[in-house]
């Protein structure tokens, strides 16, 4: 239906900073509701971040609060997360998505993903 390309993943040692970005052909994506999600080996998908369509409205993980800024660019049909302050347990592969916005930290509700960016923090 749309493609979601994840970008920026790495491996980094902790207290380093990345921003990932994700590229979107929604073509409603300036409308939509975005959001970022993450899944470590071994353990379920989790909920990491989300924006309304402006990015006037942000919602995240108690586990990256304070450290973690989600961001969009319409104009760039582009989703950002700013991860600062990276540690181990950040380490995952990153997925964007368009979740329900009434919804948007349930990843069971996400129908469509990107093929995700690997985050690797060494301590």
């Amino acid at each position: 239906q749309f493609q979601l390309v994840e970008s920026g993943g790495g491996p980094v040692q902790a207290g380093d900073s990345l921003r990932l970005s994700c590229l979107s052909s929604l073509r409603t994506f300036s409308t939509s509701a975005m959001g970022w999600f993450r899944q470590a080996p071994g353990k379920e998908r989790e909920f990491v971040a989300a924006t309304n369509w402006n990015g006037g409205e942000r919602y995240y993980a108690d586990s990256v609060k304070g450290r973690f800024i989600i961001s969009r660019d319409n104009g760039r049909n582009t989703l950002y997360l700013q991860m600062n302050k990276l540690t181990p347990e950040d380490t995952a592969v990153y997925y964007c998505a368009a979740p329900r916005w009434d919804r948007y930290n349930d990843f069971r509700e996400v129908n469509s993903w990107g093929q995700g960016t690997q985050v690797t923090v060494s301590s």
